[in-house]
């Protein structure tokens, strides 16, 4: 089995195309180390993981600032806060500079925020101290994420 960058799962190179059927795949995945396995109480499966076994598809945004709560959905019906325990990351292709936004899910598992999802979140961003710079970033349940060093702004 796979999974790919999109979200889709695939099994024996042929996409997956019943919702439910991923979304139970989806609840008995696990982590452990940099490998990916689909766990039951009598069998534990590899499977290949090319990004993050989850697209954050959306986001709902209450209140503003740093009393913001960030709340993402996921393509599988997952959600979670973004926060303390849930934060969310860019990693940037050292190459082309182009960022990766993600947010952890659930047990090690995060999740691929989509573009417009990411496109949205900046909208919401401001810039903070963090770590003795200046970042541009966001709020979510009392925690700073930051995206980009405020001095790389165009």
């Amino acid at each position: 089995m796979r999974i790919a960058r999109d979200g889709t799962w695939f099994y024996l190179g042929t996409p997956i195309g019943r919702p439910g059927l991923v979304r139970l795949f989806s609840s008995i995945l696990r982590k452990d180390g940099d490998a990916y396995f689909l766990v039951t109480p009598v069998e534990k499966v590899g499977i290949t993981v090319e990004d993050a076994p989850f697209v954050a598809q959306d986001f709902t945004p209450r209140g503003t600032g740093r009393d913001q709560v960030l709340t993402f959905t996921t393509h599988v019906g997952d959600s979670a806060v973004a926060g303390a325990d849930c934060p969310i990351r860019v990693v940037r292709d050292p190459e082309t500079g182009e960022p990766s936004p993600y947010i952890r899910i659930r047990a090690n598992l995060d999740a691929l925020i989509d573009r417009k999802s990411f496109y949205r979140l900046v909208d919401l961003g401001c810039i903070e101290p963090h770590e003795g710079m200046d970042w541009f970033g966001i709020w979510s349940s009392g925690a700073f994420f930051p995206i980009i060093p405020a001095s790389e702004l165009p």
